[in-house]
């Protein structure tokens, strides 16, 4: 069979995991600006997120509901709609790039990233603040008592074990004396 003039991939699914398929993709894509996955599905989820996010310029309440209906998540959808699609208001198309990244080791795929045209990944690289040397050597202390914990449960499953095993030698020993 040819390939010629067949405008969707299959991916060797029907049609119903092949949507969820998609959508996932899609969503994942909204909520991190960026994905890693295989460079056909890329080329394929760039087709419905661009066609998603030019409903979302238009921001009436219709083209909102299409969005949300394509992304079947609404709080994704509205995250495309308020924060991703006015970005790219002075842009006609072109919202998202597929960046080829080499082949995955375990089947050789060929693995690509799928994100916006304007993602910082700088941005996403900086440490956050939050964590303060105090924090981390409160976290090290907790995992310190939680090592401790389990060795000392460990043990003492050893022993019940040991004291199960003498019960069930002596009533062995008591019935074989029978």
């Amino acid at each position: 069979m040819s390939s010629h003039r067949r405008l969707v991939k299959h991916f060797s699914r029907k049609s119903g995991p092949l949507k969820a398929l998609i959508r996932g993709l899609m969503v994942s894509l909204v909520e991190h600006g960026r994905i890693k996955t295989t460079v056909t599905r890329a080329k394929e989820v760039r087709r419905h997120i661009e066609r998603a996010v030019t409903l979302g310029r238009k921001g009436d309440l219709n083209s909102t509901r299409l969005v949300i209906a394509r992304l079947a998540s609404q709080d994704m959808g509205l995250e495309l709609v308020k924060n991703i699609a006015p970005r790219f208001k002075d842009r006609m198309g072109g919202y998202t790039r597929v960046i080829k990244i080499g082949r995955r080791p375990g089947d050789t795929a060929e693995m690509a990233f799928l994100e916006f045209v304007d993602y910082d990944y700088k941005t996403k690289l900086e440490p956050k603040a939050g964590k303060t040397a105090a924090a981390k050597k409160d976290t090290k202390e907790v995992k310190k008592i939680e090592s401790k914990a389990k060795k000392i449960k460990a043990i003492n499953v050893e022993k019940s074990k040991k004291v199960v095993r003498k019960m069930r030698n002596k009533s062995r020993a008591a019935m074989h004396a029978r």
